[in-house]
């Protein structure tokens, strides 16, 4: 049985060991063509006479085996999985033979990986714009692929566009001009590789008026002409920081260059972590750097997730949990100490939220989850990434950290360039500390299942409130009904301890009178900031007052952010007040938001 149940591959029979993406961008017709060549290995004694590979959506336009004719066929879609695509292999292969499958296909209208804008939706409205985001299961209506973080390949990326590209491997050269055919206009040809293996949902492609400035050593940042000065200064005093105590907890950083693009405004998630460039939400550029920690997660990836991947999306805490522990390590060591329990306790709070959302005793509320015949999308919310950093942060304090600690580095060796499941985890923990006669006492009082079977909220711990305490006082203030707010409130607090204080009042079981809501927004300006994380709660509390004042700023923020930790929570809560107006809002951004985006805001508002 293959571990991964969201491929329809065999990838049991037959694993890639490498790809080569030829492919153009045409912004007419919103689509990507050309050819996809895969080398796989037959890795069984039984010479499988077929290669099974993902697709969904595709037109796929012919295959060749080995350079000559083969046989092949679309088969019959099978949600949300796509339609497999099987190729005959007559005789099959003997195990350790490598077979080259060279596939023509373009891109369809439906294709759930790729975004598109005509330039009417980028900021300076110039030129069109392209990108990627094929994590979960996205990259199989790119190319057909075996579409699973249980398989790693290496990549030869050659794209032709007539603006500039970035893909998530490293540029081999100046792109070249090439002549176009038949007296069309010419482009370029940019070409990357990729020559650490690296699983399919990693693929990264964006096109569109990018320019790129230094912000380190080993580090650029890419985004709109306009906004590159806003951005190199958000990032340039912490990113090659950053990276040096990455690599002090793990070993050397693998990939060469660390570089960050910032994407349009619909990109969907906080960041995500594409090799050698992590794509960016603009909402990190918040103009005061209190952000960054996204990018701290971002380059945590780099080990967690990227050199080291989770086997499925059944397992995708080891790959988020991981990466949040090892961002928090990086914020104490930049900032101290209580910066990790200060972050812990903000993302405590995400986690009850989810768990809210989901139940508490839902399969997805679980740290091992099932996702057998499910949309690993559904599933997707902060539980793998704080309940994930939960189990690893109760080790930590269990074993101690200084025997933790060099348990990190040899983790991240031993499962080097492959990808494992939680009994994976599990062995490889228990054997290291397995001559430490302390450690393994410890470790003996572990409840595995509970840990990752058990639906809700984990133990909560002890956790360091020096930097909260303060927000929580303000906050009771606030629940005394009656209070006069003024500005010297939040005087000397950052923005992220304004984070808390909202989120405290969130949390109040009689919501604020709207007149109370109106006063908070005007004496804080909280409605009027560039940091989205203020301004999204803010909006979040005068919704749930019915203060009508922030109705209009709650419609005006979900046409300018499409990112879903914001989008989502809005959606739901405007919904509550004004369920012709939120449907109105969505009618009027849908086209605005991601694919991804948009599918889960229509299952929110019941569409």
């Amino acid at each position: 049985m293959p571990r991964d149940p969201n491929t329809l591959s065999n990838y049991n029979d037959w694993k890639t060991k490498h790809t080569i993406a030829d492919l153009a961008i045409d912004f007419k017709k919103q689509r990507l063509t050309g050819t996809v060549t895969l080398q796989l290995e037959s890795i069984t004694d039984k010479q499988s006479q077929e290669i099974i590979l993902d697709t969904s959506f595709l037109d796929v336009q012919n295959v060749s085996l080995n350079g000559g004719k083969s046989t092949w066929e679309v088969k019959a879609r099978s949600e949300p999985y796509g339609s497999p695509l099987s190729v005959e292999v007559p005789g099959g292969a003997a195990k350790g033979s490598i077979v080259s499958l060279n596939i023509s296909l373009a891109t369809t209208e439906k294709c759930t990986a790729l975004q598109w804008f005509a330039p009417a939706q980028t900021s300076n409205k110039k030129f069109p714009y392209m990108f990627s985001q094929c994590q979960a299961i996205h990259n199989r209506s790119i190319f057909p692929c075996q579409d699973t973080p249980d398989v790693k390949s290496t990549y030869d990326f050659k794209i032709r566009s007539p603006l500039p590209v970035i893909a998530s491997g490293l540029p081999t050269g100046a792109a070249k001009f090439e002549h176009g055919e038949n007296g069309e206009s010419g482009t370029l040809l940019y070409s990357f590789h990729q020559e650490i293996p690296m699983p399919s949902y990693l693929f990264a492609l964006a096109s569109g008026d990018i320019a790129t400035a230094s912000i380190g050593p080993r580090s650029v940042v890419s985004t709109g002409p306009e906004e590159l000065s806003d951005a190199k200064w958000e990032f340039e005093d912490d990113t090659e920081k950053f990276i040096q105590v990455a690599e002090k907890l793990i070993f050397p950083y693998a990939w060469t260059q660390y570089n960050i693009l910032v994407l349009p405004p619909s990109f969907p998630y906080g960041g995500m972590e594409n090799p050698v460039f992590t794509f960016a939400t603009p909402t990190v550029v918040s103009g005061d750097r209190e952000n960054i920690d996204v990018i701290a997660h971002e380059l945590s990836h780099s080990w967690s997730g990227n050199l080291v991947s989770n086997a499925s999306w059944e397992h995708f805490w080891l790959n988020e949990g991981w990466t949040t522990y090892l961002e928090r390590r990086i914020q104490t060591a930049v900032h101290g100490e209580s910066h990790r329990d200060f972050s812990a306790i903000i993302g405590w709070k995400a986690l009850e939220d989810s768990v809210k959302i989901f139940g508490e005793d839902h399969e997805f509320t679980k740290l091992v989850i099932d996702l057998k015949g499910k949309d690993p999308d559904d599933a997707f919310s902060s539980i793998p990434y704080e309940k994930g950093f939960h189990f690893l942060y109760y080790l930590e304090k269990l074993i101690g950290k200084s025997s933790w600690d060099p348990f990190i580095p040899h983790y991240f060796k031993t499962w080097l360039k492959k990808s494992l499941d939680s009994y994976d985890f599990k062995a490889t923990l228990l054997d290291f500390f397995a001559s430490d006669k302390e450690a393994s006492k410890a470790l003996e009082s572990v409840d595995w299942d509970t840990w990752f079977y058990k639906p809700g909220m984990p133990p909560k711990p002890d956790f360091d409130t020096s930097m909260v305490d303060t927000c929580y006082a303000l906050a009771d203030k606030w629940e005394s009904k009656d209070y006069t707010p003024s500005k010297s409130d939040i005087e000397g607090l950052s923005a992220n301890q304004i984070v808390v204080f909202l989120e405290k009042v969130q949390l109040f079981k009689e919501p604020l009178a709207p007149a109370q809501s109106k006063a908070m927004g005007k004496t804080y300006s909280l409605t009027n900031t560039r940091n989205v994380e203020l301004s999204s709660r803010y909006l979040g509390i005068g919704l749930t007052a019915k203060d009508e004042s922030v109705y209009k700023p709650t419609t005006e923020l979900l046409g300018k952010v499409g990112r879903m930790k914001f989008v989502r929570p809005l959606y739901r809560k405007l919904e509550k007040v004004d369920r012709k107006l939120a449907l109105e809002t969505f009618e009027k951004n849908k086209e605005f938001y991601h694919p991804i985006c948009r599918g889960l805001v229509e299952k929110d508002l019941g569409l």
